[in-house]
């Protein structure tokens, strides 16, 4: 054994990202269609966290492990006869190149030469878990259809698995399973326990898998169809002609995001579709929008749609049709996100709703779960400010450092008008944003307010803290600057301080002539203040 092999052994990889990672229990089946000296070599690892195991011709073989561990099995390169070993001991190769082991979840799936010949295999390990979907059980009661987003490896056909053995076995509903490639109910005729009772209905070939979605719900009345990857036009058509028959489907679909799909043009047809429609100007006028605009051409396939982010956290819309005219009117999409306590198990939901007009303008609701507390990140906000107005009111809030820990974002309005860089993090981030006018004590109380609507009382605390307020406002004033000129020089874009007093602001000029960045004074006195100037691009005159 050599010292890698050494230092490999009985090793468990442990993904951060997995903690309910579940062992195959019928591993040994996927072995034994290995040839000995390959297996040999794998059963002296534990095996509990093995993903695949990969045969390429004239290389070393391969193990797989959760978290990118990665081990050689042997010295010897496969040759064509170990590939051919492993063929002769499988079910047979689909057109989509695609086999398995008869009453097992395990895959293998083959790579082909120009002449047809197989030169390599992946050997993928397939397991049943139990839990995946107690998040969102109540959803599946909703007799609604349900669309799960999100890319591969986090575990998307695993919950539909779950999912059809729960309404098939607790809610005694008649489920058919459209298993194109076996992923969901295993090889062979007998399909795998894990989908509990719900049937299975297997398909030849890859391109008829939307003619067996029709024929199930023609032939077999069912209640449920589960249908893994809708990719193809056809397919989409045919899981709209089955909803509109009364039929609740649950599925998959290539796409990241709910935003990803819609602009698919052959899937986003699943949640409406897009058309251009021509307003009249009296029309347009009253919404306040160009005359030609984007709208959703029909009611969506799926009512429910659920992105997820990964194994413990994934982000629900719950009214799919409302979600997508949001997103063609260029509002924001703050999903319902629900995380799964890792230690606990107990499910954490996180929930908001924010517009953002093209104005700027936010408003928001949000509630989370009162055991942690919410983790703010001030944009353009004094920090100081912030800390004191929670301190006082003993709110379950603290004030974070990056936006990777927050909950909300918190941004001075100035710093977060359309198109705003703090607004892309947002979106990117799925963090719900609050802009407040001012950096005053009231302003963010009344931010708080909206976050913690039970929690904060109409009280204004204006001279809450008024000595400490005044001996601080030369330190905010000055922190205003350096954040403001951070967000000058990211957006390359002129920005407004909050009105000051005419010493003040001297003291914010002087600072802002050590950074060499132009200013000016505007406004009339009680509201005159500070406007930052990008610094001129190269050409341009100063």
């Amino acid at each position: 054994m050599t010292k890698a092999e050494e230092k490999n052994k009985n090793k468990i990889i442990k993904d951060p990202k997995d903690e309910d990672f579940v062992p195959a229990e019928d591993l040994s089946l996927l072995l034994n269609t290995l040839p000995d000296k390959i297996r040999e070599h794998l059963e002296k690892h534990n095996l509990d966290r093995l993903i695949e195991i990969v045969l390429d011709y004239e290389r070393l073989p391969e193990a797989r492990f959760f978290g990118g561990e990665r081990l050689n099995l042997g010295s010897e390169p496969v040759s064509l006869g170990d590939i051919n070993y492993v063929v002769n001991r499988i079910g047979d190769f689909t057109s989509d190149n695609r086999a398995g082991i008869e009453r097992t979840l395990h895959r293998i799936s083959c790579i082909r030469n120009r002449k047809g010949e197989i030169i390599g295999l992946t050997c993928r390990v397939g397991r049943t878990a139990t839990g995946t979907i107690d998040s969102i059980r109540d959803l599946m009661d909703s007799r609604e259809s349900i669309l799960f987003l999100g890319p591969p490896g986090v575990g998307k056909t695993t919950k539909l698995r779950e999912m059809a053995r729960v309404l098939a076995d607790d809610l005694n509903k008649r489920v058919i399973v459209i298993d194109t490639s076996n992923e969901i109910a295993g090889d062979g005729d007998i399909p795998h326990r894990g989908i509990g009772k719900a049937r299975r209905m297997q398909v030849s070939r890859p391109e008829l898998q939307h003619s067996v979605m029709i024929e199930a719900v023609e032939n077999h009345t069912p209640e449920v169809i589960i249908i893994d990857e809708i990719g193809t036009e056809l397919e989409a058509q045919a899981a709209r002609t089955i909803a509109e028959r009364g039929v609740q489907l649950i599925g998959t679909a290539h796409g990241n995001s709910l935003e990803n799909l819609l602009k698919n043009p052959t899937l986003s047809d699943l949640v409406g579709g897009i058309q251009t429609a021509t307003l009249g100007d009296e029309e347009a006028k009253r919404r306040g929008t160009q005359k030609t605009i984007l709208e959703r051409t029909a009611e969506p396939t799926f009512q429910i749609a659920i992105e997820i982010l990964d194994h413990q956290k994934m982000a629900i819309h719950k009214n799919v049709k409302q979600a997508v005219d949001d997103m063609l009117r260029g509002k924001v999409l703050y999903p319902e996100v629900r995380k799964v306590d890792r230690e606990t198990g107990k499910v954490e939901i996180i929930t908001a709703r924010a517009t953002i007009t093209p104005e700027g303008q936010v408003s928001i609701s949000t509630t989370k779960s009162p055991r942690e507390p919410i983790n703010v990140y001030p944009y353009a906000v004094s920090r100081g400010q912030l800390e004191r107005v929670i301190g006082f009111l003993d709110l379950p809030a603290s004030v974070c450092k990056t936006i990777d820990e927050a909950n909300i974002i918190l941004a001075l309005k100035n710093y977060a008008k359309h198109g705003a860089k703090i607004i892309e993090l947002s979106k990117k981030h799925k963090i719900p944003l609050y802009t407040v006018k001012t950096n005053t004590i009231e302003d963010i109380q009344r931010a708080l307010k909206t976050v913690f609507p039970d929690l904060v009382s109409d009280f204004v605390m204006d001279d809450v803290g008024s000595e400490e307020t005044r001996d601080d406002e030369k330190d905010l004033a000055l922190e205003e600057v350096r954040t403001a000129i951070n967000v000058v020089m990211d957006t390359d874009k002129a920005v407004d301080l909050t009105p000051r007093s005419a010493n003040l602001r001297k003291l914010q000029q002087e600072l802002i002539e050590q950074y060499k960045l132009d200013s000016l004074s505007i406004g009339q006195e009680p509201r005159r203040r500070i406007r930052i100037f990008p610094p001129p691009r190269p050409g341009e005159s100063v």
